[in-house]
């Protein structure tokens, strides 16, 4: 029998998709239109990916993992206000990549700035974060949690876009 990962495995998991994600624009063309060296997605596909990936993967934490974090963990409110600060500053340097002309020389460097706070925040969230929600809240719950989130998505992706 396959064990499906707790909340905080499902959330680690997509840290290392958004690791990989950024590795991968990093290293595809700036220019529009052109693919990447191995031949797969370009670079604006790859950012559209990652924006996709981390909007989710910001609401989803903010819905199943936060509220417990607030009220189960000691000084999980402190925590969770450092998180949401972070991700509203996600969401500012996705809309302003989403904002550009096509050739704008802008991308490079809102890319390393979006890299820079992903890594802090990444970091953070899997040294402080999640070590303390695992300590406050039973495999259980977090399993529960878990099984909420995928039946969350579930639904979402059969109601369709």
């Amino acid at each position: 029998m396959s064990r499906k990962p707790d909340i905080l495995g499902e959330f680690t998991a997509e840290h290392r998709a958004v690791e990989d994600l950024l590795a991968r624009i990093k290293a595809a063309p700036a220019r529009p239109g052109e693919s990447g060296r191995d031949g797969g997605a370009g670079r604006e596909q790859l950012i559209e990916r990652l924006t996709d990936l981390l909007f989710s993967h910001c609401a989803a934490e903010e819905e199943h993992l936060f509220p417990v974090v607030q009220h189960d963990v000691p000084d999980g409110g402190a925590l969770v206000f450092r998180c949401i600060h972070d991700h509203l500053a996600i969401g500012q340097y996705l809309a302003d990549l989403q904002a550009l002309a096509p050739g704008d020389p802008a991308p490079d460097t809102l890319l390393r700035g979006l890299a820079e706070l992903l890594r802090r925040h990444l970091a953070a969230e899997e040294e402080q974060l999640f070590p303390a929600a695992r300590k406050a809240l039973p495999a259980a719950a977090r399993t529960a949690l878990a099984e909420r989130l995928r039946a969350d998505r579930a639904e979402i992706a059969e109601a369709g876009p």
